[in-house]
């Protein structure tokens, strides 16, 4: 039941991102949760594999290249996703990035005052 919440939560994390991103599109809802499922997988592991490789350079730069292959995951996942994701260019999918980061952060700080 948790994986479910998340993966909604996720949904509609990128669906509120691609409506206030300008160049940011998905197709719909179901779409939107299928994106996040396909960020959330390529960044795991391609991503992971590319983070590792890069260990000392991000070490040396605060972890902005682990940022940028972040963003770089989101390029990614717009080529696998066709039609139905659409990201204008890299820096759509910086600022794409950054709105998500801060939507999951005050999703975050949301559920933990719950508890």
């Amino acid at each position: 039941m948790k994986f479910i919440i998340s993966l909604l939560l996720t949904g509609a994390v990128v669906a509120i991102a691609a409506y206030i991103v300008p160049g940011a599109q998905v197709a719909g809802f179901g779409w939107a949760i299928l994106t996040g499922l396909v960020i959330g997988l390529v960044n795991a592991i391609i991503g992971g594999i590319l983070r590792l490789f890069t260990f000392p350079l991000n070490w040396l730069t605060f972890g902005l290249v682990s940022f940028i292959i972040t963003v770089l995951m989101i390029l990614l996942s717009d080529k696998l996703m066709g039609n139905k994701f659409d990201v204008d260019g890299f820096w759509t999918a910086t600022l794409f990035a950054i709105v998500v980061a801060i939507i999951e952060m005050i999703i975050g700080s949301l559920s933990k005052d719950k508890r």
